[in-house]
């Protein structure tokens, strides 16, 4: 099975994001999904419990999720705005964070954070909780058995062509961008 890399291109001009930011982007995301492709082809030349196959079976999800977690990302951006409806979604976040204020007060501090990685907004089924959870790299901090809501990148080639050191104006450009209908279909 070989995957193909989505098209994004949709997303050129969109407020707050330059061209030649999300172009790199763009390549970026490509380059995870050319080398998903290239470690299944490996895997399978590889006998299961040598070596090659342990390094390259860990390498795997880093691949996968870089590859799927950019496509989450890219998907819940549009040019169109749009506002989160007054339904499952948004009664949730003022269920479990007050408002949609203190939610996005929240999210957004945790994409404030040091680092690189990843925000996500998951909804967990079987609690029916919502948490913004800071994902340290592609492959270290997922919520097991929770489904990704919103998917914010703050790895320094997001935003550091048009931002420089500014991530609080990524983000407040990021919030600018969101797709809320693309995030609501997410909950299922």
């Amino acid at each position: 099975m070989a995957f193909e890399a989505k098209n994004f291109e949709n997303l050129l001009g969109l407020k707050g994001f330059s061209d030649t930011l999300l172009k790199n982007h763009f390549t970026l995301y490509q380059g995870y999904v050319a080398n998903v492709n290239k470690l299944l082809d490996l895997l399978d030349t590889k006998e299961p419990g040598t070596l090659e196959y342990s390094e390259l079976q860990r390498r795997f999800a880093w691949e996968w999720n870089g590859m799927r977690l950019h496509e989450l990302y890219f998907e819940n951006l549009t040019k169109k705005q749009n506002q989160l409806n007054d339904g499952k979604l948004m009664k949730e976040i003022e269920r479990i964070y007050g408002s949609f204020e203190a939610w996005e007060k929240n999210f957004a501090a945790v994409g404030s954070m040091r680092g690189i990685g990843w925000v996500v907004l998951y909804y967990d089924e079987e609690s029916k909780e919502l948490f913004n959870i800071w994902v340290n790299e592609h492959d270290t901090g997922h919520l097991a058995g929770c489904n990704p809501l919103l998917v914010m990148d703050v790895f320094e080639h997001a935003f550091m062509i048009d931002y420089g050191l500014k991530r609080a104006d990524y983000i407040a450009a990021f919030f600018n961008a969101i797709d809320w209908l693309a995030v609501e279909k997410r909950m299922v």
